[in-house]
């Protein structure tokens, strides 16, 4: 849906907000949808979920809440599913937000939740799942500026130097969504499920050796909203 649109961070914002506060579309809807494609991406990655091993990495903001949905999915499909939370829970759950609702339900499933909030503790965990069919990048999203500091920087070449397949949850972590260049470094990911729209800097020269193949999912933000903007956004241009 919408590949001819590349959106700028703001434009993701400004859509975000449409839908939640113009149209009444709830996070938590547009977070299951977005983690479930996620998950059917990284299902059909590694030629079905039963009894695969899959590496889930997050953060605490909404990129981690898409990976607990993921992670929530591919377990219920069978597969061996563990999460590494570049956080404290405690400090998830204290949050009245879509991310700590979906981190207390992976917690209830049983899902192992490890929390990995130093650089020395994130690279250590990586290296021990370096044998993972899949890793799951849930780390950063679009709105992150500046140069990525540890432990993500660390939790990002980690991943790299892994050599395995990953999955980037709407931007490789890292990945300037508006210029498309590494902020410092960035995922390179071998699949990115990016939501609503393309992001601008996925059209850059040099973008593509991070993403990777990227598809745009729907995830119920209404048509609307995205014409909205679309239309304001042309009018800005003439």
């Amino acid at each position: 849906m919408n590949n001819e649109f590349a959106a700028t961070r703001e434009q993701v914002r400004e859509l975000d907000r449409a839908a939640i506060e113009d149209y009444g579309v709830q996070g938590l809807i547009l977070m299951e949808n977005a983690g479930r494609r996620c998950a059917r991406v990284a299902a059909d990655m590694i030629g079905g979920a039963k009894g695969k091993r899959v590496t889930v990495l997050c953060g605490k903001g909404n990129n981690g809440g898409d990976g607990f949905v993921v992670a929530r999915h591919l377990s219920n499909w069978g597969a061996r599913v563990g999460v590494l939370l570049l956080a404290a829970i405690e400090d998830v759950l204290a949050e009245a937000n879509e991310a700590s609702v979906n981190l207390r339900i992976i917690l209830n499933m049983g899902i192992p939740v490890d929390e990995v909030p130093s650089a020395e503790e994130v690279v250590r965990a990586v290296r021990e799942r370096a044998g993972a069919d899949l890793l799951v990048d849930g780390l950063l999203g679009t709105g992150v500026r500046g140069e990525v500091r540890d432990p993500f920087r660390s939790a990002i070449e980690a991943v790299n130097e892994c050599n395995r397949p990953v999955l980037a949850i709407d931007v490789p972590s890292g990945l300037d969504c508006d210029t498309g260049e590494p902020l410092g470094t960035a995922v390179r990911a071998e699949r990115t499920v990016t939501f609503v729209c393309n992001k601008l800097g996925f059209t850059r020269p040099g973008a593509r050796q991070y993403t990777g193949l990227v598809e745009v999912a729907e995830i119920s933000v209404p048509r609307a909203a995205i014409e909205r903007l679309w239309g304001n956004a042309a009018s800005d241009r003439t």
